[in-house]
């Protein structure tokens, strides 16, 4: 099993637009990226999930847009910012269908250090927004990093 880990592309300040849409940089990086995975990763996502959040929903739909999950997107209560990684690091036992998750920091950086050393304290991945981390679930169920893309390595 592979989980895609995706911190939401650059959104506009709080002080632009309250409801913090990506902006106009957030969203050409984001396409590009997922322009990029679709041609050269070998992904098959069975559904991407996305905070309540604006920017994470739009990051989803372009990521979508290039990747066609079967199951489509989701919006979820457990990738808010401050949502327990535990929560999803648990709920991903239970899964075989390759998934992408699209949410914040802390959350993903604490749900990366829970799967990959059973420490969400442990900064393990250094997220950047609009990148993607693969990680994959050896039948042991032991995790590890696969790859990862940013906006700057393919930009």
């Amino acid at each position: 099993m592979k989980v895609y880990l995706v911190q939401h592309a650059e959104a506009k300040s709080k002080e632009e637009d309250p409801d913090r849409p990506l902006s106009d940089r957030g969203w050409a990086e984001i396409r590009t990226v997922a322009a990029y995975v679709a041609e050269h990763a070998d992904i098959e996502v069975n559904q991407i999930y996305h905070s309540g959040k604006v920017r994470a929903r739009q990051t989803a739909e372009a990521l979508a847009a290039a990747l066609h999950p079967a199951e489509g997107i989701d919006q979820v209560d457990d990738l808010a910012p401050l949502a327990e990684a535990s929560v999803w690091a648990a709920g991903l036992a239970g899964m075989t269908d390759d998934i992408m998750l699209v949410g914040h920091l802390p959350h993903l950086s604490k749900l990366a250090g829970l799967l990959l050393c059973q420490d969400e304290a442990k900064p393990v991945v250094a997220f950047r927004m609009g990148g993607i981390v693969c990680l994959s679930q050896a039948e042991s169920g032991d995790w590890s990093v696969r790859w990862l893309v940013t906006p700057e390595i393919v930009g």
